[in-house]
C-alpha cells in the first residue's frame, strides 16, 4: 500500500508534521518495502485553499491513505469523496507513523482534527482594536449650573 505522511523535511527519518496542507514536504512511502518517494509541498505558500490543494496533489501521486497529526475540513472533504482514509498520527518521524499504521494502532479521522485556515501564518490571531472609547466627558462640574 501506498501512503503518504505529511513531513517537516524529506526523508523516512525526518519529523511527521502536525498538520497537512501547510507541511513542507510528503514523505509517499510503501509499506511492504518502506520505498519512498518525497514532494516538497507546492501548496504550502498558497494564499487559500491549501488542504485542497495539497489532498488533490496527494492524491494524484498516488495515495492510497493519509498519515498526518490534523487535517481541516476542506481537505477531509477531498479525501472522503475520494474514499481514501486518514488516519491521526501524534508526533515522531515519519518511519515511526508508518511503523504505527501498519500495527493497526492510529486511528482513522472521521471529523476534521483542525479548524479551516489554522495552518496559515496569524491564524487564530484577532484584529481587535484594544477596547479604547470614543466617549466624552459631561457634567456640570459645578460651573454654571442651573439656579446660580
Amino acid at each position: 500500500m501506498r501512503v503518504v505522511v505529511s513531513a517537516n523535511e524529506e526523508g523516512l527519518d525526518a519529523g511527521a508534521s502536525p498538520i497537512f496542507g501547510r507541511c513542507p514536504a510528503y514523505v509517499f512511502v510503501d509499506t511492504d518495502d518502506l520505498t519512498i518517494s518525497n514532494l516538497s509541498n507546492p501548496a504550502i505558500g498558497a494564499s487559500g485553499g491549501a488542504g485542497i490543494q495539497a489532498a488533490q496533489i496527494v492524491i494524484e501521486q498516488g495515495a492510497e491513505a493519509i498519515i498526518t497529526g490534523n487535517v481541516g475540513p476542506n481537505a477531509l472533504q477531498v479525501f472522503q469523496a475520494s474514499s481514501i482514509p486518514v488516519y491521526q498520527h501524534a508526533g515522531g518521524s515519519v518511519r515511526d507513523a508508518v511503523e504505527a499504521f501498519k500495527a493497526g494502532k492510529l486511528t482513522q479521522v472521521t471529523q476534521p482534527t483542525s479548524r479551516a485556515h489554522s495552518g496559515m501564518p496569524g491564524a487564530g490571531r484577532g484584529m481587535g482594536g484594544g477596547g479604547r472609547g470614543m466617549g466624552s466627558r459631561r457634567g456640570g462640574g459645578g460651573r454654571g449650573g442651573f439656579g446660580s
